[in-house]
């Protein structure tokens, strides 16, 4: 597991040189992370192959990837068996090719069986929401190198992810973790003093509370920076994508949540900070661009030449800062206290905000109901209560997201 101490230890465990060629499985290989990832490995050929895909309910465009990149195995958690191998056999007599016939997976298991695919080096994981908690598991189980831009699992799997992981096999995709990681490898454990991730602020910089009842779903999707799908799009919008990243710093690198800081930064160039015991702070800045830290992390320790294009200092640029307004967006604060209430209270609060962003986009809530929402069912959650207990189980997790969605949910149903 990468923590402070060991945040270079992929570094410390890797043959010297550039590595040899890395054969990738993909998790969410339609997805915004997915896409992105398939454009490193199509970019650099001699550092990567595809070696398995799963896709969800676009099976049209997994069809297409299997058959432009031979993958060996393919999986989808909505198509049957059938359906895909219809869909490959389509997809390959469109693009003039001869159908491939990879191993098929079907069915709700079908992105674990693909991280579990032994014939893979790295697995990236770019799913969405806590169902990505299984497909790490698997992939740490099976002794890959994981990428890991699913956050969700690691925040609501908490020590059974830790437990899982080998010392140096979990790499973080997320541009900040990524940044922070990068940063680490300047000093050793004892000389950081606390991290410090930057937000864009998103869409509603700067509105006070009282404003945000006002805004809309689609407001809520124009994000000034990144291209993201739905959810985590309004995450970064509410600021709970930025609790999320908090709580997994603090899982990644073993640093101390309260030692643990959000620094609003609209321009999105400096991804994230390390301040040392010394009084210097390291940041990695690179314009945003998810494929940087794809290819850091499929590649880690070594970096990939030309996976994303650098900052031109020959042009003036202008780089803020500002301090967190949690008065307006609170689910910083939040997100730490249910970190340390217990094991399982992430996982409520992670599933209570899927419930209430998608009631948001519904009509069904207001913008700022929505960490109201995670606030109240939160503030409800009692593990002994609802567990009978404390012991941390993928079991008590899956418990604990039941009834926390149940929970969100009755807020505007009325119990119906």
């Amino acid at each position: 597991m990468t923590s402070a101490s060991t945040a270079s230890a992929p570094h410390a465990t890797a043959p010297a040189g550039v590595p040899g060629r890395r054969r990738v499985s993909l998790i969410g290989s339609t997805g915004s992370i997915g896409t992105q990832g398939l454009e490193v490995i199509a970019a650099a050929p001699g550092r990567f192959e595809v070696a398995a895909l799963a896709g969800g309910a676009n099976t049209a465009l997994l069809a297409r990837q299997a058959v432009a990149t031979g993958a060996r195995a393919v999986g989808s958690a909505t198509a049957t068996v059938d359906e895909l191998a219809a869909a490959i056999a389509a997809a390959a007599a469109a693009a003039g090719v001869p159908a491939p016939e990879p191993v098929l997976f079907s069915g709700p298991g079908a992105a674990r069986d693909v991280a579990a695919w032994p014939d893979a080096d790295v697995v990236l994981n770019g799913i969405t929401g806590s169902i990505g908690l299984g497909p790490t598991l698997a992939a740490l189980e099976a002794g890959h190198l994981l990428a890991l831009a699913n956050k969700e699992s690691l925040i609501v799997g908490g020590a059974l992810v830790r437990a899982a992981a080998a010392p140096g096999q979990l790499v973080p995709v997320d541009s900040e973790h990524s940044a922070l990681a990068q940063a680490l490898r300047s000093g050793t454990a004892e000389e950081v003093r606390r991290l410090v991730l930057t937000a864009s602020g998103g869409p509603f910089r700067g509105r006070t509370r009282e404003q945000l009842h006002a805004v809309t779903p689609a407001e809520a999707l124009a994000h000034p920076t990144w291209d993201m799908g739905r959810v985590v799009t309004t995450n970064s919008a509410s600021m709970v994508n930025k609790a999320l990243e908090v709580i997994e710093a603090h899982l990644l690198f073993d640093v101390p949540l309260e030692r643990i800081d959000v620094v609003v930064h609209p321009q999105s160039v400096v991804h994230s900070m390390v301040e040392f015991a010394d009084g210097s702070t390291i940041a990695q800045a690179s314009p945003p661009d998810m494929r940087l830290p794809i290819a850091l992390g499929l590649g880690w320790p070594h970096r990939v030449p030309g996976a994303a294009p650098a900052c031109d200092w020959t042009r003036a640029a202008t780089w803020t800062f500002e301090p967190l307004d949690e008065e307006a967006f609170p689910a910083v604060a939040l997100a730490k206290q249910a970190a340390a209430a217990s094991p399982t209270h992430m996982a409520v609060f992670n599933a209570a905000n899927e419930e209430a962003v998608e009631a948001f986009h519904a009509g069904a809530i207001g913008f700022p109901g929505i960490v109201d929402t995670v606030r109240a069912v939160v503030g409800d959650y009692d593990p002994d209560r609802v567990l009978g207990g404390r012991e941390l189980s993928v079991a008590a997790l899956g418990a604990a997201e039941d009834w926390a969605r149940s929970a969100a949910r009755s807020r505007w149903t009325g119990g119906r």
